[in-house]
């Protein structure tokens, strides 16, 4: 089954896109189709590398990376929230 899907693009992009589709695919009827299915694979393909799925309980996965920090939360509250004010300070102009 073939589905449309519909776009607005910069002028430029569409006309580069329509000359290398039909330098590739020839002059004749589906050049387009066939140069839009082709950028469409390679970008979810490319889209699916990059993206790094999580499985799992993420409460775990927290928990697991914070296992050898030695002070209670309420600390490391503090502890951030005075990370956070230097770097304030630091971009404040004197």
């Amino acid at each position: 089954m073939k589905t449309m899907i519909r776009a607005k693009i910069d002028e430029k992009i569409e006309r580069k896109f329509r000359e290398l589709a039909m330098r590739k695919f020839g002059y004749g009827k589906g050049s387009l189709a066939k140069a839009a299915e082709e950028a469409i694979l390679k970008w979810i393909s490319e889209t699916e590398k990059q993206e790094k799925i999580f499985e799992g309980n993420p409460v775990d996965a927290i928990d697991g990376l914070l296992s050898d920090v030695k002070i209670d939360s309420v600390e490391l509250q503090h502890k951030l929230r005075d990370l956070w004010l230097i770097k304030i300070a630091e971009n404040i102009p004197r």
